[in-house]
């Protein structure tokens, strides 16, 4: 989403989520409690005026901040927050995607998690693309102003070797922005790791400074900073690495381009929803 949505459509959406005299109904303190499990940092609360004109007001307030915007029509999506699961996120998402159509975006599933994506030609496989105002997502995980710049500069190079058809730049980049983005959440949240190193596997001590991607990817995973889909959607991001040696990229004649750019920023989506969730 690189653009603010619409107002009209915002209000579509605030009517959506609310659910007005439907199954789904949001009562006040229910919608209050979406916007903090959406990971809003600082949501209003709710005044006791009408629900769709509160709740649309407050979309319009966070117009601009597409993370916010994303993670709400994410979580609208999910599973997790529906007693029935499944069957009735979906009804949310059909809803929302038909919504969002004009807008060219749709939220789509990646391991049962879900992740806003733009249309494409084919509307079952949305394309993914990097994150959304993420200088302000990563500020609010990261305390080194530092670390925040760096990482937005992986990004921005990413997505500048993306657009340019370096594609396999695209990925290195994509994969050193999780790495870092790992690496530096952990040894914030866990400040002894720089002293007693990771545990790898069997159980194999390894120094900070020489944890690579999948140790830093599984060590999130067992402190229950990322989910399970997450970890594992992670997979492929961290393949391509690989190819960084040119002899492994010609025996398995790997020719990377766009699509397989953008099959990666999903699970970055992924990654970077969870660590807020975690956060909040």
């Amino acid at each position: 989403m690189t653009t603010a949505l619409d107002p009209k459509t915002l209000t579509r959406v605030a009517k959506v989520i609310c659910d007005i005299d439907g199954p789904s109904e949001r009562r006040g303190y229910e919608l209050e409690q979406l916007l903090r499990d959406a990971g809003w940092s600082n949501p209003p609360e709710y005044d006791g005026s009408g629900r769709v004109r509160w709740l649309d007001e407050a979309l319009a307030d966070r117009a601009k901040d597409h993370g916010d915007v994303a993670r709400l029509l994410c979580r609208v999506c999910d599973p997790r927050e529906y007693d029935g699961g499944m069957p009735v996120a979906e009804t949310f998402r059909t809803e929302l995607n038909r919504i969002l159509e004009p807008e060219r975006l749709a939220v789509s599933y990646i391991g049962g998690r879900p992740v806003l994506g733009e249309l494409t030609d084919d509307p079952d496989q949305p394309m993914f693309s990097a994150p959304e105002g993420l200088e302000n997502r990563l500020r609010t995980l990261l305390a080194d102003p530092r670390v925040v710049m760096l990482l937005v500069d992986r990004v921005e190079q990413s997505r500048r070797a993306q657009a340019s058809g370096a594609h396999l730049l695209a990925l290195f980049g994509i994969g050193s922005f999780v790495e870092g983005l790992l690496f530096s959440v952990l040894m914030e949240r866990y400040p002894d790791l720089a002293a007693t190193g990771f545990r790898g596997r069997e159980g194999k001590r390894i120094s900070a400074s020489r944890a690579g991607l999948e140790l830093l990817i599984d060590t999130a995973h067992d402190k229950g900073l990322i989910q399970l889909d997450a970890k594992n959607f992670m997979d492929p991001v961290r393949n391509f690495r690989n190819f960084i040696h040119p002899r492994q990229q010609l025996e398995n004649d790997f020719l990377p381009d766009h699509d397989t750019v953008a099959l990666c920023w999903g699970p970055v989506h992924a990654v970077l929803n969870d660590l807020e969730e975690y956060h909040t």
